[in-house]
C-alpha cells in the first residue's frame, strides 16, 4: 500500500511500488487531467508538483511519493494556477491543447519560486515540448500571471 496526499486530500494505493506515478494518478484514482506524452520524461505532458517541485510523472514510481504531497491540474485552491489559467485563455495559448496541463503545472511552479521571472528564467524553466508551437504565448501569458500576482 502507498499513501501520499493528492491535492490536499490522503490517498492510498495498492499497485506495484515501480508503477509510475502517472498510471496511478490517471488509472487507480481517475485524474485524467495529467497526460502521457512521451513515457520518457521528455515532453512534460505529464508534469505534477511533488512537494512543490514539477517533476514529470511518468518516470517516477509511485514509492517515490510515499509520505508526499502531490498537486495535479485538478487541484482546486491555488491562486497561481488559476491566474495562469486566465492568463493562457488571455493570449489563446492552447491550440490542441494537449500539453496544456503539463505547461501551466510547469509555469506555476516557477511563479512559486520567481514570482517575476525574466525571459531566460522562463525559457529555462519551461522545457515542456508543445507541438504546437506555442512557446511565444506561453511566456507572454507567464508575464500576465505574473503581473497580476501577489503572495503565492
Amino acid at each position: 500500500m502507498h499513501t501520499f496526499q493528492l491535492n490536499g486530500q490522503p490517498v492510498s494505493v495498492n499497485v506495484e511500488p515501480d508503477m509510475p506515478l502517472l498510471w496511478v494518478l490517471r488509472d487507480e484514482l481517475g485524474h485524467t487531467g495529467t497526460k502521457f506524452g512521451c513515457g520518457v520524461a521528455a515532453c512534460g505532458a505529464c508534469t505534477v508538483h511533488v512537494d512543490g517541485a514539477a517533476l514529470r510523472s511518468c518516470v517516477m514510481p509511485v514509492v517515490a511519493v510515499a509520505g508526499k504531497s502531490v498537486h495535479t491540474i485538478e487541484r482546486q485552491d491555488d491562486p497561481v494556477l488559476q491566474r495562469l489559467q486566465a492568463a493562457w485563455v488571455q493570449h489563446q495559448v492552447p491550440q490542441c491543447g494537449y500539453c496544456q496541463s503539463g505547461m501551466l503545472m510547469a509555469a506555476s511552479a516557477l511563479l512559486r519560486s520567481k514570482p517575476q521571472p525574466s525571459d531566460d528564467d522562463i525559457d529555462a524553466a519551461m522545457t515542456n515540448i508543445c507541438r504546437c508551437g506555442t512557446y511565444q504565448r506561453v511566456r507572454a501569458a507567464i508575464h500576465t500571471a505574473a503581473s497580476k500576482g501577489g503572495a503565492a
